[in-house]
């Protein structure tokens, strides 16, 4: 049985190699340096718990006093700035990854929470912030009981007790009182 080899000239081989790689390069694999323009942007997870919502931000390097965290409304910001500590000449880099400037992230808050109850810690380059929830977010069990265990205060009005009014005592006056 005889195997069938694709014939590819020479030179379109290398131009089709080229541009695969071309294209990998910049849409499949975008260097790292491209990732590290965006100073701006840093990994943020946000769940809920039963009780409070919780954020966890990944801010390596930072210090926990150049963080600053605020809520407007439903929008979470937390901002700050970093720089690096130690100055090397421009041309002395074979390679400057490491951003130095601002950074901030909004994020919107899908459920209501409390800022007063907020708690942040800072620890091994990681935010997590703890925000309660309100009270109208939080899930509320109401037990259901059959009419033999409501309380007397819970009857139902039936059609005899609310057609008949109750009659008002009239008022003595004072010259009565006394009588």
């Amino acid at each position: 049985m005889a195997n069938l080899i694709r014939w590819e000239p020479m030179g379109i081989t290398s131009l089709r190699q080229a541009m695969d790689g071309l294209l990998e390069d910049a849409v499949v694999r975008p260097s790292r340096a491209w990732q590290a323009m965006k100073l701006d942007e840093f990994a943020v997870d946000m769940y809920q718990t039963e009780n409070e919502v919780v954020v966890k931000a990944q801010l390596p390097g930072i210090k926990a006093e150049d963080v600053d965290i605020s809520v407007l409304g439903d929008i979470l910001s937390i901002k700050g700035e970093s720089c690096e500590e130690e100055q090397v000449k421009e041309e002395s880099y074979f390679r400057k990854e490491m951003r130095c400037g601002s950074f901030s992230r909004s994020l919107q808050i899908p459920v209501p929470v409390s800022v007063d109850g907020a708690e942040a810690v800072f620890q091994n380059g990681v935010l997590t912030l703890t925000l309660p929830k309100t009270e109208v977010v939080k899930p509320k069990q109401v037990q259901v009981k059959t009419a033999k265990e409501a309380p007397a205060a819970a009857k139902p009005v039936t059609e005899k007790s609310a057609a008949k009014p109750k009659k008002a005592k009239p008022k003595q006056s004072s010259s009565e009182k006394k009588a």
